[in-house]
């Protein structure tokens, strides 16, 4: 049986009522993606002077970055009831129509994995997006008929992690589309210090770095470390957090400075003891650190790669030279992405700016 990744694992309960709390409830508490927010901010606010509902809007961009935030926030804006739902959870047209059908003016539906819904669903809401009305078919063969039933004005908020599967003709229909961003450092050191005080925790600057350090780019990974940097402080007795005790912290639960977890480290370890480095398959990597395929190309693949110690050939996955170094190995010659590290002394890491002198004739 597989360990939980505490950086990528399902929340219980209890976390996830926790991380509600967390979650800011107006624009001006959201912290980082100042681009998205200010183009957001300037549609509701042209939206509620109107005296109309705003126009649909889609957020797109990697999980844990606050698209469900923002879809809570733009009915808050609003001023209108939220309701919820998912992709995969419309399979029919029909569960879409029943949705539809009991929405109230202005009410704000929110549906997160849009890109999961069934091609029927989609095929009704292109109507009822453009037209706000849905034609329900009563009967089969020749004897159907279409009953069009007319909605009141409703704003729909979509949520994807892979724009490029939504269809042309439903991505357009979407008023606004914001592409959220990984966050730097400062930005989530900004979002934990929010957190902080909503938890009661005592964190110094230092303390808030190395969190924020390990966190991914990402809100709710940095969120999670917190909390579970919080529970070794008060098991310790640790009244205020600094960096050594963050460190401490988050080495015990495996996640290192990089911000690599148990399954991230066994993935590059493979790589480079039983493949030297590849190329290997990703069902052969997949079996050699003992996970289903889809949990290491969806869960530890896209981090790995962002942070150029993966890549992904058509021969298969390769281990780049920042992955041997991170991990503590000598760099055999020709790996990839070791051109980009001798542009830095080995032994200092200092950035090598020797001025260019002219061959020698």
């Amino acid at each position: 049986m597989a360990e939980p990744s505490l950086v990528a694992a399902g929340e219980e309960p209890e976390e996830r009522a926790i991380e509600a709390a967390l979650r800011p409830k107006n624009l001006d508490d959201f912290v980082g993606q100042h681009r998205v927010r200010k183009q957001l901010s300037l549609v509701l606010k042209a939206s509620r002077m109107r005296g109309r509902s705003a126009d649909h809007v889609l957020f797109s961009g990697p999980p844990g970055l606050g698209k469900t935030t923002l879809a809570m926030i733009v009915a808050a804006e609003m001023n209108a009831p939220l309701r919820i739902s998912s992709g995969p959870a419309i399979q029919h047209a029909g569960d879409l129509a029943a949705i539809l059908s009991s929405l109230s003016e202005g009410e704000v539906l929110f549906l997160d994995e849009i890109h999961r819904m069934s091609r029927p669903a989609e095929e009704m809401l292109y109507m009822a997006m453009e037209d706000f009305r849905v034609d329900i078919v009563v009967g089969k063969g020749a004897g159907a008929t279409a009953i069009p039933l007319e909605l009141p004005p409703f704003t729909l908020v979509g949520a994807t992690t892979r724009a490029g599967l939504l269809p042309g003709p439903l991505r357009d229909r979407f008023g606004f589309t914001g592409h959220l961003e990984f966050y730097s450092v400062p930005e989530l050191e900004l979002v934990l210090r929010r957190s902080a005080g909503l938890l009661d925790l005592k964190v110094n600057s230092a303390g808030f770095s190395e969190i924020a350090g390990r966190s991914r780019g990402t809100p709710r990974i940095a969120n999670r470390l917190l909390r579970r940097v919080r529970d070794w402080a008060l098991v310790h007795g640790v009244d205020q957090i600094d960096a050594r005790s963050a460190s401490a912290a988050l080495d015990m639960y495996e996640v290192d400075k990089k911000g690599l977890d148990r399954l991230d480290r066994s993935v590059l370890e493979a790589l480079i003891t039983k493949f030297g480095g590849g190329p290997v398959g990703l069902s052969t990597l997949a079996i050699a650190v003992g996970e289903e395929t889809e949990t290491v190309e969806t869960v530890a693949e896209p981090f790995l790669v962002r942070e150029g110690l993966l890549g992904r050939t058509p021969r298969g996955r390769i281990a780049m030279a920042p992955a041997w170094t991170h991990l503590g190995y000598a760099i055999p010659a020709g790996v990839f992405g070791q051109e980009q590290l001798d542009l830095f002394d080995r032994e200092t890491g200092a950035e090598v700016t020797g001025e260019w002198a002219p061959e020698s004739q």
